[in-house]
């Protein structure tokens, strides 16, 4: 069965974002705003939507994160985790040797990584090339919360 969000899970994220959510049968909405940087968006977490043809099953989690020029989407959530203290959300897509992150900050920020390379999780940072420490520091985080799940 592929990933849904819990009732639970979606009152840490509220938690870790400081903001309740509007919600609906299958749909959790948040709206984030930073007064001091003028940023809004809003994050929508799909718990459930109906697929076809997909390996793992007929449904899949869907996070998307809407702001005033741009639109980000994550397919097939595999997970997420909270932090209260850096008041953040990260939620995460495995798939075979490929990772995917969508970072949401409470203050209204947002950061996608796209085809991160599994094996970049557990290098020594301190070797990488500037480019991929980013994206490898972020998400080096959930490289232990599955497993060989992929």
């Amino acid at each position: 069965m592929p990933f849904t969000f819990s009732d639970a899970d979606i009152k840490r994220i509220e938690t870790a974002l400081s903001t309740e959510c509007k919600m609906d049968e299958s749909l959790a909405r948040f709206e984030l705003s930073d007064e001091s940087s003028g940023r809004r968006i809003t994050l929508e977490i799909h718990r459930t939507v109906r697929t076809t043809g997909l390996s793992e099953g007929e449904f899949t989690s869907l996070v998307s994160v809407s702001a005033a020029s741009s639109f980000l989407q994550l397919q097939g959530c595999t997970g997420f985790l909270c932090s209260e203290d850096l008041g953040e959300v990260i939620f995460f897509a495995k798939s075979g040797e490929t990772s995917n992150g969508l970072v949401v900050e409470r203050e209204a920020g947002c950061s996608l990584y796209a085809n991160v390379d599994t094996n970049l999780l557990s290098t020594d940072f301190t070797q990488l090339p500037p480019e991929l420490i980013m994206s490898s520091v972020a998400l080096s985080v959930t490289e232990d919360l599955f497993g060989d799940q992929g």
